[in-house]
């Protein structure tokens, strides 16, 4: 009896027909030797679904074995000398660990990981030195999203490479002299090396999905020749519990995005603990990413297991493989080779007999998957040529790899930032490093000279594949022109009578103006997440398409309408569904093209003001670190313009957030006159002049009539404030009022309230951002501090008002805080209150809204009598009158408690 019947007897005791089992199994291998695997699988499948359609109940599984995807006799070799290669990872190792040891032995406290190099340097290795392409005559340059944590191991190839310095190595971590290196990968900081930011953790992965779509956006429309590159990703395993990690794959597969490569380096352990104890994370994430349409190669075992797997003739390895839990291969690696040979070989007498010729340090260097080279080699190779599929990695390694009793595979490894001699001294034995026992203590750095092998070897192979990784660009070689202002005349002038308009609708006309501009035009890229509609946006489906990879495979249902839904293989719209991570994901692809593509790109993200800044914080913050330039647009803006929505849905804190990221530059306008110049003014910054910021503008769904442009006004709505409506000066009282968005309005109806039911005069002031007045005082406030001896200068916001009368009285549709960071910079002995919508939203009018949170013009036009009072300008008993005249209920709830 032949020992495949053998093996298929043992494995099927209870097979009533085993001769005809086996008989199905060889016209199985048959096909496959004679026709291929496809022709296999196909034969499979349709059987599957016979079987089901006759009735029988198969149970679905989206695993395979526990193994390599790879056969052994499949795999390709790596071409390389993998000598050189393994004394050059060697050498990154040590240098990593030196590194971040030299940083702590100074500085206890600046941190800084180890483990999850160690576990990576194969990996990177491998594709640094056959794989990743940099930006050349010939090729558009892969993109790297390189796993945050293994920062100090790529500065370690880069110090080899002799792109960093000594100097510069022995300052990780310690930036502010301007010559450090950043913890992880921060554009912001190293701005013409890392090319994308990783961390926070699960921002990579979702970010990549969306560049490598963006890549064929441009291909598509033929903007940038793209079909040659590939976006990688490395991510860790516990990375993956991120909901951003795993949130757009289904994305990925739907669109067949092969040119993604997303590697997931499972060495089992998070910071804590493992990452799946009880279970297996690369069964698990197998499941999920086969699932979701994508190609997924394990790589499990190094080649020191191929021999055991292929004497296992019943099966029973891979039985006690898939048997065993994550936690005890975390175990294993902790240990020795007599405790794997007892606790896991010794699972079965069989397997131990398998191995009883193995010496125990035999076992204990039956290596993972992950440190075996010509399995990382084969797997990215798979990768590389896959087509019609993104390609996920599952590669299983061992975190701390190199350290031993130090952190090699033990629950203490992410937090190993600390070595003693001995465990310094381990590592250059283990690594055999030339470092002689006296300069030990010294952690000293290894760099051989240039004309040795390993050097010389190390330029060849980063020459030949065009230059060096990671590398990025910081500006585009191109220059586009920007049209005058005045093209957006339509924006800039007033409303005829009797016509109202929302500032969402003058946003959509300049957006239309832009589409047509023969230099700008092909390169602006709408974004929205299924609020088309609501904007008044959908005209743009029919006038430019949506982008599809596949066209538009049906009729849509209003196909007679004149905007009807088109989708188009060349479109340019990038509609995400209802998917802020999405959208926001897609904008800083296209916002960063000019430095990942040599292509400047103009995004358009409009959505919910309410799910923009506050859903995607991280994504926002990620987008000031990669020097994105584009424009967000928060519509329906401000706590009580999207009255209807209730309690959670409505905006008035997103100001406040844009606040905090330095090269934001948020506005929240009132009239399109403003949009149309804080626009003009973006595109002059962002791409004439290529300088690294994002503008952020709200927008309203309120129609009123706008005033226009008038002559000298452009450079305070740029700076964040200038005089809207000037007091007729009839009266003797005289306040100041000052508004942003929507309730500029109220305020300029409160001006009508003062002058008409009180003999005050009030300027109005249209203070487009209060972020920037802030910014200009902070900064005008620090140059005084630190030029004593200087003359003075001045903030904007104080200028304005130096020279006006009476107290000053700002009210928006956002919390105080957002008004109140520009009380500093108001002239000493001025009455200054501001008035906000703090606290939670609700449903009702705008008017009772207005009325509920105290902004409408009633509040402004008390709020300015009682700083008069308070002033001694006028009696108390006029605050009264006014409160009793509109009807105030002076003993109603605040609104923030309510």
């Amino acid at each position: 009896m032949s020992a495949q019947l053998d093996q298929v007897l043992a494995q099927a005791a209870n097979d009533p027909d085993v001769i005809e089992t086996q008989e199905w199994l060889d016209a199985l291998e048959a096909v496959i030797e004679t026709e291929g695997p496809e022709r296999a699988h196909y034969l499979m499948e349709r059987m599957v679904d016979l079987a089901r359609r006759r009735g029988a109940q198969i149970p679905f599984s989206s695993n395979t074995a526990y193994v390599n995807t790879i056969p052994a006799h499949m795999g390709e070799p790596c071409p390389g000398n993998l000598e050189i290669e393994e004394r050059l990872r060697s050498w990154m190792r040590w240098n990593a660990m030196a590194m971040v040891v030299k940083a702590n032995r100074l500085d206890g406290d600046l941190g800084g990981h180890l483990s999850s190099f160690a576990s990576l340097a194969n990996m990177l290795g491998i594709g640094f030195n056959h794989f990743w392409h940099a930006p050349s005559e010939n090729h558009g340059g892969d993109l790297l999203y390189i796993q945050g944590h293994s920062s100090p191991g790529i500065y370690a190839r880069a110090f080899l490479e002799g792109r960093l310095t000594e100097d510069q190595l022995l300052h990780f971590r310690r930036e502010v002299d301007g010559k450090g290196l950043s913890s992880y990968p921060h554009p912001k900081l190293m701005p013409d090396f890392w090319q994308f930011p990783t961390v926070s953790m699960g921002l990579g992965p979702l970010m990549a999905i969306y560049q490598a779509r963006f890549l064929k956006y441009l291909h598509a429309r033929s903007i940038a020749d793209t079909a040659n590159r590939k976006v990688w990703a490395f991510c860790g395993d516990g990375e993956m519990d991120e909901p951003e990690s795993m949130g757009a794959i289904g994305m990925a597969g739907r669109e067949r995005l092969d040119n993604l490569v997303i590697v997931v380096n499972c060495n089992l352990q998070r910071l804590d603990g493992p990452v799946r104890g009880n279970g297996k994370i690369i069964q698990e994430l197998e499941s999920d990413f086969r699932g979701a349409g994508w190609n997924v190669v394990k790589v499990i075992w190094g080649a020191g297991w191929d021999d055991l797997l292929a004497r296992d003739k019943e099966g029973i390895l891979q039985r006690v493989m898939m048997e065993t839990v994550d936690g005890e291969y975390q175990n294993y690696k902790a240990k020795d080779g007599a405790f794997v040979r007892k606790h896991f070989f010794g699972k079965h007498p069989k397997l131990l007999e398998l191995v009883s010729k193995m010496s125990d340090d035999d076992i204990w260097h039956l290596t993972r998957g992950g440190h075996d080279p010509h399995k990382i080699y084969a797997a990215f190779k798979v990768a590389q040529e896959h087509k019609g599929q993104p390609t996920v990695l599952l590669v299983k390694s061992i975190k701390g790899y190199g350290f031993g009793k130090s952190g090699e595979a033990r629950n203490t490894a992410h937090n190993t930032k600390k070595l003693d001699d001995e465990a310094i001294k381990a590592m250059r034995d283990r690594f055999q490093l030339p470092i002689p026992d006296d300069k030990l203590a010294e952690v000293p750095f290894f760099k051989p000279s240039d004309d040795t092998p390993e050097m010389q070897y190390l330029h060849a192979r980063r020459k030949e594949l065009g230059g060096y990784l990671p590398q990025r660009r910081q500006k585009a070689d191109e220059e586009l022109i920007v049209p005058e202002l005045s093209a957006f005349k339509g924006a800039l002038e007033a409303t005829a009578e009797g016509r109202e308009i929302s500032t969402t609708q003058a946003y959509v006309r300049i957006l239309n103006t832009l589409l047509r501009d023969p230099s700008l035009g092909q390169r602006v890229v709408p974004i929205m997440v299924d609020e088309s509609r609501t904007f008044g946006m959908e005209g743009l489906f029919r006038q430019i398409g949506i982008f599809s990879q596949v066209g538009q495979l049906y009729e849509p249902v209003d196909k007679d309408q004149v905007m009807y839904y088109r989708e188009d293989k060349a479109g340019q719209i990038l509609q995400e569904g209802i998917n802020e991570a999405g959208g926001m994901s897609s904008w800083i692809a296209a916002a960063t093209s000019y430095s990942t593509n040599n292509r400047v790109m103009i995004p358009f993200y409009t959505y919910y003001s309410m799910f923009g800044l506050q859903r995607i914080g991280d994504l926002a913050w990620a987008a000031g670190d990669m020097r994105a330039r584009g424009f967000l647009l928060g519509g329906t803006a401000g706590r009580t313009t999207l009255n209807g929505e209730g309690l959670q849905h409505e905006d008035g804190h997103s100001h406040v957030l844009a606040s905090t990221i330095p090269n934001c530059v948020p506005y929240d306008p009132t009239f399109s006159h403003e949009v149309a110049v804080i626009m003009h003014d973006g595109l002059r910054r962002m791409v004439t002049n290529q300088e690294d910021v994002f503008y952020y503008l709200t927008l309203m769904n309120e129609n009123y009539s706008h005033p226009g442009l008038k002559e000298g006004q452009e450079e305070g709505i740029i700076k964040g404030l200038y005089l809207l409506q000037e007091s007729g000066k009839k009266n003797k009282l005289r306040v100041q009022l000052m508004g942003s968005g929507t309730i500029l309005r109220e305020v300029i109806e409160g001006a009508a309230l003062l002058a008409n039911d009180w003999g005050v005069d009030a300027d109005v002031w249209s203070a487009p951002s209060f972020t920037l007045l802030a910014r200009d005082g902070q900064d005008v406030e620090r140059w005084n501090m630190l030029h004593p001896t200087d003359t003075p200068r001045v903030a904007h916001i104080t200028q304005c008002v130096k020279d006006t009368q009476g107290p000053i009285i700002v009210s928006t549709d956002y919390m105080r805080t957002f008004a109140e960071q520009t009380r500093a910079f108001i002239p000493a002995g001025r009455t200054f209150k501001v008035l906000g919508t703090d606290g939670f939203g609700r449903s009702d009018t705008r008017a009772k809204l207005r009325e509920f949170f105290e902004v409408d013009r009633h509040y402004v036009a008390v709020a300015a009598l009682k700083a008069l009072a308070d002033e001694g300008k006028i009696e108390a008993s006029v605050v009264a009158a006014a409160i009793t005249k509109y009807g105030i209920n002076p003993d109603k709830p605040n609104p923030v408690t309510q």
